[in-house]
């Protein structure tokens, strides 16, 4: 009897050790292609994020030199460019490692690390209902009211709250999702940690995190989305009774660009977030991934800024100075 219960106690290891073991890194799949065109996507992206980065500072810069744009809406355009580097800076240096490495690792915290920084990009939500308000319907509905009702000090407020919701809003999904247990394979068909993959990877099915998750975003984009699209319908009701045909051309110039941009982001996140995560296809993924992450923040300062004649104004005097080694503000 000993000698079987030993024998008993003896195989029970070997069975326990069968159990795989916790992933503790995963491999990011990335752009699986031949080197060449790893080369010529590298080239390519490199230009588009230091090109990003570039316009965005100049943006930064100007409204720090100048005195001009010491108002609301430059503070919140200010925030928003450095909302962008960050959004940028956060997934595509790690895909450019990725490009030029034939396989990319990246350990479990880090990978949600950047999971969460990534998410962040849910404060540009925040910002452009706060510009769509700000911008548009206190400058346009409420243009007699605009010096009391918007000072730089609530200004200053706004964006503020709009920095703590992005750093707060997204920690629950990022929990539950790291939560999971994940013991292998350890493969994202990605180029970074994005929660479609990762709950993909789970060892056991996940239907509640995953209706969790696409609820919370699915509250967060159509709040923020309906504020937007509510704002401008009283703008276009204000801007449509104006007598003067110029002014309306001028008003509806104002705010085709910005609708544009909401559109188009909306748009993708709401197919990678809202849909349910199994429904999007890899490729779908990347591609609109990349849409909103890489080159959105690319055409944001074109769009947002550079149209703008005061910021052009600034921008002329700013390249000035850099390039006449001035170091005085920027004052007329």
């Amino acid at each position: 009897m000993a000698a079987t219960e030993s024998r008993g106690k003896k195989n029970e290891n070997p069975v326990e050790n069968n159990h795989p073991d916790p992933v503790s890194e995963f491999i990011l799949l990335g752009f699986p292609c031949s080197w060449k065109i790893q080369i010529l996507l590298f080239s390519f992206f490199f230009a588009v994020y230091v090109l990003t980065l570039t316009g965005n500072l100049c943006i930064i810069s100007a409204v720090w030199w100048d005195n001009h744009l010491h108002a609301p809406m430059y503070i919140l355009l200010a925030n928003f460019s450095f909302l962008e580097m960050w959004y940028v800076t956060s997934t595509v240096p790690s895909m450019l490692s990725n490009l030029l490495c034939e396989t990319s690792t990246i350990s479990f915290y880090g990978c949600f690390l950047q999971f969460y920084f990534f998410s962040m990009g849910t404060t540009e939500t925040f910002f452009l209902s706060a510009m769509a308000f700000e911008n548009r319907y206190l400058a346009i509905c409420r243009s007699l009211h605009y010096p009391t009702a918007m000072t730089v000090q609530r200004c200053i407020r706004i964006g503020a709250g709009c920095w703590v919701c992005g750093f707060s809003c997204f920690l629950l999904p990022v929990y539950l999702i790291s939560q999971l247990p994940f013991c292998g394979p350890n493969t994202i068909d990605h180029f970074l940690c994005d929660p479609g993959p990762l709950m993909k990877l789970s060892c056991v099915p996940a239907p509640a995190t995953e209706i969790i998750c696409a609820i919370f975003n699915s509250v967060l984009i159509f709040s923020t989305f309906l504020f937007i699209t509510s704002s401008y319908t009283l703008v276009i009701r204000a801007v449509l009774k104006v007598p003067s045909a110029e002014g309306q051309q001028k008003a509806f110039s104002m705010c085709g660009s910005h609708l544009a941009v909401v559109s188009l982001f909306y748009g993708s996140i709401m197919v990678m977030y809202v849909s349910p995560t199994a429904g999007n296809p890899a490729g779908t993924q990347k591609i609109v991934t990349l849409f909103y992450s890489v080159m959105t923040p690319f055409f944001n300062p074109v769009i947002y800024s550079l149209r703008n004649k005061e910021m052009k104004k600034a921008l002329r005097k700013l390249f000035r100075i850099m390039r006449f080694g001035q170091r005085q503000p920027l004052k007329s």
